[in-house]
């Protein structure tokens, strides 16, 4: 008797920041949960955030000494590609050893290594692009891929266009299906419900210094609007912060990180954020109206055009690191109190959303392993 096919050994590579590493999680999830006996094995980079967060999420992980090719200075490339070589082999070892059925590739640093060893060694490969721009890993690795997974549409001038299909980023399963009791939320963040509007800034993963100083430098307009803040400035910015508002008499929450995003989403009239793809997604997918804020210091300035993708229809207003100090506080102030704008927005932000991202990404890897 023929055994039926199944999906049994997968090892998903990626991360450096919450914007590779909550999909990743949302696709592991995805595969967990329809193939619980599977082994999904995690290859990561040393030191970096998704070392510590796929342990508490249930998965094993590796680490490899990978690097990103520093754009600045040249010189410091040469252990960049050592270390490179090292994750080659290394991975090399674990794949060997693992025997996976496929490899999912998610971007950020340990990608290459363990996506180019995989096809090396003839394993199938899947690549989910996040970013309306592609970065120049994955671009690398697509000629080789067998399904290359993308967010936006209008991605053939990166990769072969026989290979792409638009699925949307995966995100947490928790904003994915939010169901939140009002006063819970408002209880967890210590706030009253008073009516007043409520305004999230989440400045990534990692914080963001100008969004941070863009509201530390405004916080009397934001003290006299009446506005309840919920704020999340990023691990290195928390005391900073937290001096800024010893003498704040307004309405604030504010936090390094924030575990339970389902109850700050659930409770934002405004978002203020950076422009990842994962963050874009959330929003999307809740119809939530925001100002965008784009990193300049990331690839290909693909957080711009993640930015363009929805302010070009409406669905998001862009503002430049670079005026943020300035106009970021004020915009904010006077979006939030334009009720019908704040309508506009959300509904421009949920005509472009991807529903069950991850289950139609799970999809896609059981056509490459289940034809074999």
């Amino acid at each position: 008797m023929e055994q039926t096919k199944t999906i049994s050994r997968v090892i998903i590579s990626g991360g450096g920041t919450g914007g590779h590493i909550f999909p990743a999680l949302s696709i592991a999830d995805a595969i967990r949960t329809k193939y619980p006996e599977a082994t999904i094995l995690f290859v990561g980079a040393e030191g970096r955030m998704e070392m510590t967060r796929v342990p508490a999420a249930g998965y094993n992980i590796i680490g490899l000494p990978v690097q990103g090719l520093q754009r600045t200075h040249v010189w410091r490339n040469v252990g960049v590609i050592k270390n490179y070589l090292l994750s080659l082999y290394k991975v090399r070892k674990t794949i060997k050893s693992f025997n996976p059925d496929v490899v999912v590739g998610v971007g950020g640093y340990a990608s290459a290594p363990t996506l180019k060893m995989a096809q090396m060694l003839g394993i199938p490969t899947l690549i989910q692009e996040q970013n309306s721009y592609a970065g120049v890993t994955n671009k690398y690795l697509s000629n080789s891929a067998n399904r290359i997974c993308v967010a936006y549409p209008d991605m053939e001038r990166f990769f072969p266009k026989d290979k792409i299909v638009l699925t949307g980023n995966p995100i947490r399963p928790q904003i994915e299906h939010l169901s939140v009791d009002r006063a819970e939320a408002l209880a967890y963040f210590g706030l009253e419900d008073k009516g007043q509007a409520i305004v999230l800034v989440i400045g990534g993963s990692l914080g963001a210094r100008t969004i941070n100083d863009s509201i530390a430098q405004h916080l009397a307009e934001w003290e006299a609007s009446g506005v309840t803040l919920i704020w999340q400035t990023g691990k290195g910015y928390i005391d900073e912060a937290q001096s800024k508002l010893s003498n704040y008499k307004g309405s604030v929450y504010c936090s390094a990180f924030i575990d339970r995003m389902d109850y700050a989403y659930s409770l934002a009239d405004l978002v203020v954020s950076r422009a990842g793809a994962s963050t874009i997604s959330e929003l999307c997918h809740l119809g939530k109206p925001s100002i965008l804020v784009p990193s300049p210091n990331v690839a290909e300035d693909h957080q711009t055009k993640n930015a363009e993708a929805l302010s070009t229809r409406s669905a998001a207003v862009l503002i430049r690191d670079v005026d943020s100090r300035s106009e970021l506080s004020a915009t904010a102030l006077a979006l939030v109190a334009d009720k019908d704008k704040l309508s506009r927005l959300g509904a421009g932000a949920k005509a472009l959303a991807e529903g069950q991202s991850a289950e139609r990404i799970l999809a896609e890897i059981e056509k490459i392993v289940l034809s074999k």
